[in-house]
C-alpha cells in the first residue's frame, strides 16, 4: 500500500540541482584518484618500462589492501566528527586538494630502473597517496547516503552522479592515447609514455584541486543539524566492520558487490591486451586510438544506461532493476568473444559500450540501495552510520577487487603473453579472449544469487521511513 504522503514527501525531499551537480563532481576525484593509476600502470610500467606484469598486479593488490584499511579509518573518523562545517565537508576539502597535488607524483620514476626499484617505488608512493584519497572519498561516499530520505530521489542523485562520471571515465580512456602524442616523442621518434603520463596526471590533478573547493561550497549535509549534531555519543571503531556486518540486508548487498567487483577486476587488463595484440596486431599507437574511441562509446552507452535502468527502478523497484543490470551484463561479456575482431575492429566499440551500459546501471542503483540499507540500520541501532557503511562496503569490495587485480597480472602471464614480442602466439590470444568473457560471467551469476536474497523493497522502505520519522522527526 502506497504512503498517502508520498507525492508531497517527494517534493519536500527533492535535492536542489546545484547540490546534485556539486555532489556528482566528486566522481572526478573518485575516478582519477582511485582508477587512473591502475589504468596507466600496465601501459607505463610494463609496455614502456618493461616491468614484469606479475609484480605490477601484486603492487596494485597491496595498494587496494592499504586503501581498504584507510577507508575504514576515515569512515569512522568522519562519522564521529562534529564541526561548524559538518562532519563530511572538511575532509572532502582537505583530502581532495592533497589528492590532486599528489596525483602526478605517482609516476615520478626514472628510466632504466630495475624491476625491484620500480616495485618498491610503487609500494611507497601508494602507501602515502592512498590514505589521502580515503580522506576525501569516504566522507564524499557517505554524503551520498544522507542527501535525501526519499526512496526514488536517492536514485536521482546517483543517476546525476553517474552521468557526470562519464566525463572522468572518458579521460581515463584517453589517457593511454595522450601519452603517445607526438609532442612526447623522444629523440628517436618513439613515444615517451612516461613523460606523457606525468603530464596528464598533472593536468587532471589541477582539476581535482578546483573540484574539491567547488564541492565544499555547494553541497550540504542534510542529516547533520537535525539528527547527528544532537548526539554526542561516539561510534566505536569496531562498529565499522562488526556491527555493520550484522545487518543481513547489507551482507547480501556486499555479496553482490564482491562478486561483481572480483569478476570484472580479474580481467581488467585483458581487454586492453586483446585490443593491442589481437585486434591491432601489436600496434600500440593504433590501439590507444581505438581505446579512446571505445571510451567515447562507453560514455555514450553509459549515458543511455542511466535513464534506462532508473526508469525500471521507478516502475518496478531497485531490486528488479538490478537483476536486469546483472542479466544484461552477463550477455555483454559473453558477446566479447565476437566483438573483439581484427577483421571488424569497430565492433570493439560495442564491446565497451554494452559493458558501460550495464555498469552505469549497476553503480547508479548500488549507491541508492546502500542509502536504503543505512535507513534500515538506523531503525535497528538508532544511529546514522553512513561512514561506517561506506567504509565497510569499501573495505570488503576493495579486498575482493584487490584479489582480482592481484590475480590479473598472473592471469595474463598464465595466458603465455610475452611483452617482448610484438606479435603474440595463437595460444596466448585464445586464452586472453576466453578468459575475458568467461571470468566475469561467473562473478555476475554469483552476484545475481546474492541479490535474490535482498528484501528491502519500496514498500518496506516506506514503512521504515514512517517509523524513523515517528521516532526522531523528519529531516
Amino acid at each position: 500500500m502506497k504512503n498517502p504522503n508520498a507525492t508531497n514527501a517527494a517534493v519536500s525531499d527533492r535535492v536542489p540541482l546545484p547540490q546534485k551537480l556539486g555532489y556528482g563532481l566528486g566522481s572526478l576525484l573518485d575516478m582519477w584518484g582511485h582508477w587512473l593509476y591502475p589504468t596507466l600502470a600496465f601501459h607505463v610500467y610494463n609496455v614502456f618500462l618493461g616491468m614484469a606484469p606479475g609484480l605490477i598486479s601484486t603492487a596494485q593488490m597491496i595498494k587496494i589492501f592499504i586503501d581498504a584499511a584507510s577507508d575504514a579509518l576515515f569512515g569512522w573518523i568522519s562519522d564521529n566528527t562534529r564541526s561548524r562545517y559538518g562532519r563530511r565537508r572538511p575532509f572532502i576539502l582537505v583530502g581532495g586538494v592533497l589528492a590532486g597535488i599528489g596525483l602526478p607524483l605517482m609516476f615520478a620514476v626514472g628510466r632504466g630502473w630495475s624491476d625491484t626499484e620500480y616495485f618498491v617505488f610503487m609500494l611507497v608512493s601508494t602507501a602515502i597517496y592512498v590514505p589521502v584519497m580515503s580522506c576525501f572519498n569516504m566522507p564524499w561516499s557517505s554524503l551520498g547516503s544522507e542527501m535525501t530520505p526519499d526512496y526514488h530521489e536517492r536514485t536521482s542523485v546517483m543517476s546525476i552522479k553517474n552521468a557526470i562520471q562519464k566525463a572522468p571515465e572518458l579521460a581515463m580512456f584517453f589517457a593511454a592515447q595522450f601519452t603517445t602524442l607526438a609532442v612526447f616523442n623522444d629523440a628517436s621518434g618513439k613515444p615517451d609514455i612516461l613523460r606523457g603520463a606525468q603530464t596528464y596526471c598533472a593536468i587532471l590533478g589541477a582539476i581535482m584541486v578546483a573540484v574539491s573547493v567547488i564541492i565544499f561550497f555547494t553541497v550540504r549535509e542534510r542529516y547533520y543539524h537535525t539528527v547527528v549534531s544532537k548526539s554526542t555519543e561516539r561510534i566505536p571503531f569496531s562498529d565499522t566492520l562488526g556491527r555493520t556486518l550484522r545487518n543481513k540486508q547489507f551482507r547480501h548487498v556486499l555479496g553482490m558487490n564482491l562478486a561483481y567487483g572480483m569478476g570484472t577486476a580479474m580481467v581488467a587488463a585483458l581487454g586492453y591486451y586483446a585490443t593491442v595484440y589481437y585486434v591491432c596486431k601489436g600496434d600500440v599507437a593504433l590501439a590507444t586510438k581505438w581505446n579512446t574511441a571505445m571510451g567515447l562509446a562507453g560514455m555514450g552507452f553509459g549515458f543511455l544506461g542511466i535513464p534506462f535502468f532508473t526508469t525500471i527502478a521507478r516502475r518496478k523497484g531497485k531490486r528488479v532493476a538490478m537483476m536486469t543490470v546483472l542479466s544484461l551484463a552477463i550477455c555483454a561479456f559473453i558477446g566479447d568473444w565476437w566483438l573483439y575482431d581484427p577483421e571488424r575492429p569497430y565492433l570493439q566499440l560495442f564491446a565497451c559500450g554494452f559493458v558501460a551500459f550495464t555498469g552505469a546501471g549497476f553503480w547508479t542503483l548500488y549507491g541508492s540501495i546502500v542509502a536504503d540499507v543505512v535507513d534500515h540500520d538506523e531503525l535497528e541501532t538508532g544511529k546514522r552510520r553512513e561512514g561506517s557503511f561506506a567504509a565497510c562496503q569499501s573495505w570488503i569490495s576493495k579486498v575482493g577487487i584487490a584479489l582480482g587485480v592481484g590475480a590479473s597480472g598472473w592471469i595474463l602471464q598464465f595466458t603465455g603473453f610475452d611483452s617482448k614480442q610484438a606479435i603474440q602466439s595463437e595460444e596466448a590470444i585464445f586464452m586472453i579472449r576466453i578468459l575475458l568473457s568467461g571470468i566475469p560471467v561467473i562473478g555476475l551469476m554469483l552476484a545475481l544469487g546474492a541479490l535474490f536474497r535482498f528484501e528491502l523493497t519500496e514498500q518496506r522502505m516506506l514503512e521504515i521511513r514512517d517509523r524513523l520519522e515517528s521516532q526522531r522527526g523528519k529531516v
